[in-house]
């Protein structure tokens, strides 16, 4: 009997999925995730842009569902989890940090001064100088300044995961560190919630720290196929996240009805992990529309700008248009721009950056020490041609016990 079926073996799980096909249903769900939070925006919250009007009255009955259409950020959540482990497996620290970097600046960059010029032309907003210049650094939040958009702060959450992801790329990512760092993270999570130790919670961001680990799970399934610990942990997170779910749709800034959070909350969240678990076992692989790859470039522009470009563009076309056709237009323009910025700024940007940050990290490495010159042979080429390292990140397709190189801790941020 092969090691392979046999009931006592120790070896590491095959790759039976590798990662180099794109995954266009993620980009479907994103860009859904991503809709479904404008559409809570303009027209399921108690504010909106309406000339100070309560969106959910002015869009009653469709507000009943709409209201809950904040719900896509713990989508996002979920695939991130996913996707993030899946980008950073078999990379350096100083890769994951680039891809990071070039990914997420540029359009927030671009974001942050536009609220900026809404701010000089209409005096609306959150784009006075003193916000707008710490808040390019993305870090904000952590320095106590007010986020230039309400919408930043879900990249603050996703700042404190690629923190503590980072601890995992550092160490090497193999499926056993993988499954103990997400058992780890769950247990400390619930101890920091407990204890109601701040540092520990914003650490260890126990809301949110659900979808994330429940995320990781579904990506190792998607990998190395299903086990009942991971789905185990999917179940725990799953839980987990209901149980914060429910107050939290009742208090501000959401104010859901208790009456409507109970039982529509916990069917939502069950229906986004449901979701989420029919991608990870290729259950929606047949959504392969290679279009769906546009609609994923669109999200990350869409959600940063939705919630500011809306307030002057509703007092442009109210009551010239009626609520709802002012809101498909407001929609139109946001979807049309987060279009020109992902083709005019990101993708330029990112060009440029890349190769310059490369080389920056390049510069920080550690070199190896010259050999001696009476010790080395005449006819040898260069110590740099013998002993520079293979920078090559490991392919995305290696088997488990195989860990991710890791960067020197000079070459960090």
């Amino acid at each position: 009997m092969s090691s392979q079926n046999h009931p006592h073996s120790t070896k590491a799980p095959v790759n039976t999925n590798p990662p180099n096909r794109r995954l266009h249903e993620l980009d479907l769900l994103r860009f859904l995730a991503a809709l479904a939070v404008l559409l809570y925006h303009y027209t399921g919250t108690t504010g909106g842009p309406w000339h100070d009007q309560n969106a959910r009255e002015l869009f009653a009955p469709t507000s009943l569902a709409t209201q809950f259409g904040y719900l896509g950020v713990e989508l996002f959540f979920l695939i991130s989890g996913f996707v993030i482990l899946m980008s950073a497996w078999g990379r350096t620290m100083a890769d994951f940090t680039i891809s990071r970097i070039t990914r997420l600046y540029p359009a927030y960059w671009f974001a942050v001064l536009l609220i900026a010029a809404i701010y000089l032309t209409t005096g609306h907003g959150r784009g006075r100088p003193e916000n707008i210049i710490p808040n390019l650094t993305m870090f904000q939040q952590g320095m106590g300044i007010q986020n230039a958009s309400g919408v930043f702060w879900t990249l603050w959450t996703e700042m404190h995961f690629y923190a503590l992801i980072s601890i995992l790329i550092l160490a090497g990512i193999t499926y056993q560190r993988c499954v103990t760092f997400m058992t780890t993270w769950t247990v400390l999570a619930i101890f920091a919630q407990e204890t109601g130790a701040g540092p520990l919670q914003s650490l260890l961001i126990p809301q949110h720290a659900p979808y994330f680990i429940a995320g990781m799970a579904l990506y190792l399934i998607h990998r190395f196929g299903p086990t009942l610990l991971l789905w185990g942990l999917t179940a725990f997170s799953w839980a987990t996240s209901i149980r914060y779910a429910l107050p939290t749709a009742t208090d501000h800034p959401y104010n859901i009805a208790p009456g409507n959070a109970w039982p529509a909350i916990p069917i939502a969240i069950t229906l986004i992990y449901l979701t989420m678990g029919l991608a990870a076992t290729g259950k929606l692989r047949h959504l392969k529309w290679r279009r769906f790859a546009t609609l994923g470039s669109l999200t990350y522009p869409t959600y940063l700008m939705h919630y500011e470009l809306a307030p002057p563009l509703a007092d442009a076309l109210h009551p010239a248009l009626p609520y709802w056709a002012a809101t498909a237009t407001i929609t139109a323009i946001v979807l049309t721009t987060a279009y020109l910025i992902h083709r005019l700024i990101e993708r330029p940007l990112a060009a440029w950056l890349k190769p310059r940050l490369r080389d920056s990290f390049q510069r920080i490495r550690p070199t190896p020490p010259a050999c001696p010159r009476q010790e080395t042979p005449h006819n040898s080429p260069p110590a740099s041609e013998t002993t520079a390292k293979d920078n090559t990140p490991t392919p995305h397709d290696q088997e488990p016990h195989g860990s991710t190189p890791s960067a020197p801790i000079g070459s960090t941020i």
